[in-house]
């Protein structure tokens, strides 16, 4: 507690100092300003381990599945389209139900910047539940 450097008057001080508790909060608006846009610029996928078993789940008929051939045609639920109209159609799919699960097979074969530039079309349409297709790895002599 503080106390009043007037000598007449020995009561404490009733004034709070509120510059520790500017600077604290100065602290964490820096730290919230820094990790906000982190948060938000990466695509979350989580990959299966090398040795790991496939995942059992049942088909859904409410379930987006976007194939993506070794040629680079892109086809939704079976339907061919293109990398332009993609975003459209996965609109129309989704306007009743937002919260749709989608999930991208591509090939092996396919390039990287292809597939991130289909999960970028994505990502613009609204898909915020996105997985990723894939086999499970064989197991080799030489693999890690």
């Amino acid at each position: 507690m503080a106390f009043s450097m007037n000598r007449q008057s020995r009561s404490p001080m009733s004034e709070i100092n509120v510059t520790p508790l500017v600077d604290v909060m100065l602290v964490l608006l820096i730290i919230f300003m820094v990790t906000a846009p982190m948060l938000q610029e990466g695509v979350s996928v989580e990959l299966p381990q090398a040795k790991g078993t496939p995942l059992e789940k049942v088909q859904q008929n409410n379930e987006i599945i976007i194939s993506v051939s070794g040629n680079g045609d892109i086809f939704v639920n079976e339907k061919k389209t293109t990398e332009s109209q993609l975003a459209e159609l996965i609109l129309q799919l989704t306007k009743d139900k937002p919260n749709r699960e989608v999930f991208l097979r591509a090939d092996k074969n396919v390039s990287y910047g292809a597939v991130v530039r289909i999960m970028g079309n994505l990502k613009n349409a609204g898909v915020t539940n996105l997985g990723m297709i894939t086999t499970p790895q064989e197991d080799s002599a030489g693999a890690r």
